[in-house]
């Protein structure tokens, strides 16, 4: 596998197993909304860190109007500032296509880390249209970030149907938001609940519900429809694997 491995004493080796929410997306551009629900799952899940999958692109979504993957990628580390968010383009590394192969792969590459897939209720109801969904809930706990207009259609789905025995609740909710008595400890509840062997493949899952947020990536690009040529690309390096980021002539990946 392409990359730099994990080597002993390396800080992403290093003691306890890190806590860390993935979220994916095209990032067509980042935006505050995207910080917001991250940090909130931070807290609400007591995250070490997260980190943004920039995804090569996106066969649910059209081409027309996507941006170089060094243009989004540096969007996402301009928004990502000064917060415990790691922002990587490994999947184009890793060579995978599918959302169930990157997983998988990160979950081989990183054996230290503990990590839980965290997506909007929009993908959760188009999320029996990914390749091997059932596979994806196999592999990591899922925690699933409401938002407006997509509730109804995402309870109601065939994933939601059928993921909804193992959701996951805490000793404590706060509209939504899973607290213990001492504190936020959704993501380990939701680890201690999830078996340390995929090949077990007993899902877990918990939906995270706050204050709504209205910004949207298609949003700002109508507001700024030239952003991506603004934007500066030079010595841009991944965050986690701290390779330079170029531009990548092959075209989209799948879900």
């Amino acid at each position: 596998m392409a990359g730099p491995r994990q080597r002993a004493g390396s800080p992403l080796t290093r003691g306890a197993p890190r806590l860390t929410g993935l979220l994916g997306g095209s990032f067509n551009p980042a935006h505050g909304g995207h910080r917001r629900v991250s940090l909130f799952a931070q807290a609400a899940l007591g995250l070490d860190e997260l980190w943004w999958l920039v995804s090569p692109g996106n066969v649910l979504k059209p081409a027309k109007g996507m941006a170089p993957l060094p243009a989004r990628v540096a969007s996402a580390r301009a928004m990502a500032r000064r917060a415990p968010i790691r922002v990587t383009a490994i999947e184009r590394e890793l060579g995978t296509r599918f959302t169930i192969d990157s997983l998988r792969a990160l979950v081989r590459r990183y054996p230290r880390r503990r990590f839980i897939w965290l997506m909007g209720s929009d993908n959760l109801a188009q999320f029996h249209r990914w390749k091997n969904w059932r596979g994806i809930a196999r592999t990591m706990p899922i925690a699933v970030i409401a938002r407006p207009g997509y509730d109804a259609a995402a309870m109601a789905s065939p994933a939601m149907v059928w993921l909804r025995r193992w959701r996951r609740r805490c000793r404590q909710e706060c509209d939504g938001a899973l607290w213990s008595d001492t504190g936020p400890t959704g993501g380990a509840a939701l680890i201690a609940s999830f078996p340390h062997d995929p090949m077990q493949g007993v899902p877990a899952l918990s939906i995270l519900r706050f204050d709504p947020d209205p910004r949207s990536a298609t949003a700002q690009r109508l507001a700024e429809p030239d952003w991506a040529d603004r934007i500066s690309v030079t010595g841009l390096r991944d965050g986690v694997t701290h390779r330079r980021i170029v531009p990548d002539p092959r075209g989209r990946s799948g879900r």
